[in-house]
């Protein structure tokens, strides 16, 4: 067989099979198809938006396009990238999709034959009753083997490999989100802390004052003892109150050193770096939920791996079927040889073969119809833990708003209830301090503005924490057209039409493929 006739041969898969558009006979197996998505026809809670949402018209609507960037907090934009590189979750997120990408090559590679190039050199002695010869041979030569697929079992097992590549990339995006909340969160606690932490300072530094003025009274006839121990109990109930909060700072610093991996010191730094964020809290940008559940949740990156996830179940049922029916493989090789004997001129013998082997599945105990029934199993079992992961989904975005909506409900409350306290105690300590009051009263006045400032401020980081929640419950986004390093997988923002995730990241694995 001349070398030149190898051309047509690496050439016969694509024309009998369509390069892997199918099995040349049949494609065994379910086609699968997507379910719609089961939701309900709309949101059970007020959404942002809303005619009767208290965060109606609040602001622009904004999608969830770079929404981080959206609170002008530096500070915060340093933490969520450094926790990006820092998470182990990410990094492994990342490396199932190589490993995705890899089986995907490899059940690519399994449409197409194989060629393999071999040489090598002996060099033999040989005597036949007489002067022995030295004989030399360099053989070398191209072996090549396909697989032709009759039934469509490469052809599904292709499609569940390209369907899992697609499952790792969204369980990829979706780490990057969470992770970003769990910063976000953290970011939060501190800046929520530090303002509990200025209220106490204020609240502990007006009994020291008070405690002060009622010995010096004290010392001379105007209180009575029992006066001057309750100042002195107060102020010292504010310090311990104080040392207490500050503690919670220190480790809301040290989880925020976990979460990014940066250095304490400079986690200390960017922290008190900006002197104008100091005790302040974040302030979320608004942004609207889509009317119909089952849109918003499409754009949930978790929701779209676990429908991937059914999809690569239902292509290895055909993959199991497939083994069921026979299998026709063509092998081939040419392997000339360079030789000669006794040191005579080299010669070139040239040997080749071509053939088919036909292989049929008579009897195997019923193995092969048992692999068909557990992929079966499998199916039900990806599809029942998408149903779940659906309903877990709309259970987070109703909560979500329940929260961000009681919180706005709640806020006008607060903050009336500080202002009427506040001048309360305003009263009752001049009252006092003119010598008509009663310090017990005036204690219970401080305790009450002190309560109801620290409740107010609890409700505004109630109402930073549901707007994160309700993002991270939307499905969340990223930068647009992203590529994660060499892996060459994006992580594409969402449009402001809510939009399906999935499609997206298909179309963007199928044009890379």
């Amino acid at each position: 067989m001349k070398h030149k006739s190898l051309l047509p041969f690496s050439l016969l898969p694509c024309v009998l099979s369509a390069c892997g558009s199918g099995g040349l006979l049949a494609t065994v197996g379910p086609d699968y198809r997507k379910a719609p998505l089961p939701a309900a026809a709309q949101w059970q809670a007020p959404r942002p938006g809303d005619d009767h949402s208290p965060v109606a018209h609040r602001g622009d609507p904004a999608d969830l396009s770079r929404w981080w960037e959206r609170f002008d907090d530096p500070v915060l934009s340093r933490f969520l990238a450094a926790a990006q590189q820092a998470s182990a979750t990410v990094a492994d997120a990342k490396a199932r999709i190589e490993q995705a990408r890899a089986n995907l090559v490899s059940a690519d590679a399994a449409l197409l034959p194989n060629i393999d190039f071999s040489g090598g050199a002996t060099r033999s002695s040989a005597s036949f009753g007489g002067e022995p010869f030295i004989w030399n041979q360099f053989p070398f030569g191209l072996q090549s083997r396909w697989e032709i697929d009759l039934f469509g079992g490469l052809a599904r097992q292709e499609e569940a490999a390209r369907s899992q590549l697609e499952s790792r990339n969204a369980a990829w995006h979706d780490a990057r989100v969470a992770v970003a909340v769990e910063v976000a969160d953290a970011y939060l606690a501190y800046r929520y802390c530090e303002a509990q932490v200025q209220i106490v300072k204020a609240d502990t530094e007006s009994r020291r004052e008070s405690a002060r003025l009622t010995e010096i009274a004290g010392s001379a006839g105007f209180r009575a003892p029992g006066d001057v121990a309750l100042a002195n109990a107060s102020a010292a109930e504010g310090n311990r109150t104080l040392l207490r909060q500050q503690a919670e700072c220190e480790r809301s610093i040290k989880g925020l050193v976990a979460l990014t991996g940066l250095p304490e010191t400079e986690v200390r730094q960017l922290l008190a770096g900006v002197p104008e964020r100091l005790a302040k809290l974040p302030s979320p940008p608004a942004f609207r939920i889509g009317a119909v559940p089952a849109r918003v949740l499409l754009q949930r990156p978790d929701l779209a791996a676990a429908e991937r996830d059914m999809a690569e179940a239902s292509a290895k049922i055909g993959v199991e079927q497939a083994k069921r029916f026979p299998k026709l493989s063509l092998s081939g090789n040419i392997t000339p040889t360079l030789q000669n004997m006794n040191g005579a001129a080299f010669f070139l013998a040239e040997t080749w073969s071509l053939g088919p082997t036909l292989s049929l599945p008579l009897f195997d105990a019923g193995k092969r119809a048992a692999d068909v029934d557990a992929a079966r199993a499998q199916y039900q079992a990806a599809e029942s833990q998408f149903r779940s992961k659906v309903r877990t989904a709309v259970k987070e975005v109703e909560d979500a708003l329940v929260r961000l909506d009681s919180a706005n409900r709640r806020l006008p409350e607060a903050q009336q209830a500080v202002g009427g306290y506040r001048a309360h105690f305003q009263a009752v300590r001049q009252l006092f301090e003119v010598g008509l009051g009663d310090l017990l009263d005036v204690e219970t006045s401080r305790r009450n503005v002190l309560s109801a400032e620290m409740a107010l401020k609890e409700l505004e980081q109630e109402r930073v924490s549901a707007w994160i929640a309700l993002y991270r419950a939307a499905g969340g986004s990223w930068e647009g057209n992203e590529v994660s390093g060499k892996s060459g997988v994006a992580a594409s923002a969402h449009p402001k039409a809510p939009s399906n995730f999935l499609d997206r990241q298909v179309g963007f694995i199928k044009g890379k493929s």
